[in-house]
């Protein structure tokens, strides 16, 4: 049996355990990987060091050191979150805010940032609505790993999973059609269709105008899905769509999302996705900020 194979049988048993009892493991996890996996702590204090300068030294180490353990938490949770019962993750899984959003059939984008909780929000979608949901994913190079998250991401409501080569046509189809789109645009994806625009106290920052493209194409209004980890499982919150959005102006839309998503940053700092080089491309000639 491969690796990930026995991974994922894992996962099915771990599914099984107590939540108090997955959650202690995966602190555990979270704190030796905090130690061993050296290059992963430098980005993630490095980011921590660029995003919140006026931050105590010792503050950012402990969000950094907490970032590992919610990391390793929400990952064994996805052993019960894609192998427990529907009405064990219903249990576990609450969906509150502007949930009338979801009403009706106008075309509607969801902002779901990296939060590391984000699986969890995407399954509070499909429970909670019969809507066409359809969402991006980039696929994993190892095709065992690569079904089991397809699978999971998929085993609940009318959920359709896109590779990211598939282009914009599947996507604008199912928004015109009065679907839901799960969209992640806030990781660094290279220069290619890339503005920059500010994020916390880093003024440059390659981030993917396709929020803003999206909307317009799509004719659709945006509300965002701000995932939250909590001991007793998970908290998504809907919030109501968003005026003025989008406009004719990408470049301020993509300015105006990073503001969003800073103020849900810092409501919850250590459960946001740092442990990724958020910072990695740098406009033409300026530095790398990870040496």
């Amino acid at each position: 049996m491969s690796w990930s194979r026995w991974g994922v049988a894992m996962m099915h048993g771990l599914a099984k355990l107590p939540l108090p009892v997955l959650r202690g493991l995966g602190r555990g996890l979270g704190n030796a990987l905090f130690v061993l996996a050296r290059p992963r702590r430098k980005v993630a204090l490095r980011n921590f060091e660029l995003c919140f300068p006026e931050v105590p030294e010792a503050q950012r180490k402990a969000w950094a050191r907490e970032s590992f353990v919610v990391f390793c938490q929400t990952f064994l949770d996805r052993s019960w979150l894609w192998f427990g019962s529907e009405a064990l993750v219903r249990s576990r899984i609450k969906l509150v805010g502007a949930t009338q959003e979801l009403e009706g059939d106008t075309p509607t984008i969801v902002f779901a940032p990296h939060f590391y909780s984000m699986d969890a929000g995407g399954l509070a979608l499909p429970l909670s609505t019969a809507r066409e949901f359809t969402s991006i994913f980039a696929t994993n190079p190892d095709p065992v790993l690569d079904a089991w998250f397809m699978t999971g991401r998929q085993r609940f409501g009318n959920v359709r999973m896109l590779n990211r080569a598939d282009g914009v046509k599947p996507i604008i189809q199912c928004l015109r059609k009065g679907g839901l789109l799960y969209l992640l645009p806030d990781m660094d994806y290279g220069k290619n269709d890339s503005v920059f625009v500010p994020f916390f106290a880093v003024p440059e920052v390659a981030t993917i105008p396709s929020l803003s493209r999206f909307a317009r194409l799509g004719k659709a209004k945006v509300v965002a899905l701000y995932n939250r980890m909590t001991p007793e499982g998970y908290v998504a919150e809907l919030t109501p769509a968003w005026d003025n959005f989008p406009t004719d102006d990408h470049v301020a839309d993509t300015a105006r999302m990073n503001r969003e998503l800073e103020a849900a940053i810092r409501t919850m700092p250590s459960q946001y996705y740092w442990v990724h080089k958020r910072f990695k491309t740098r406009p033409d000639g300026q530095a790398s900020l990870y040496r």
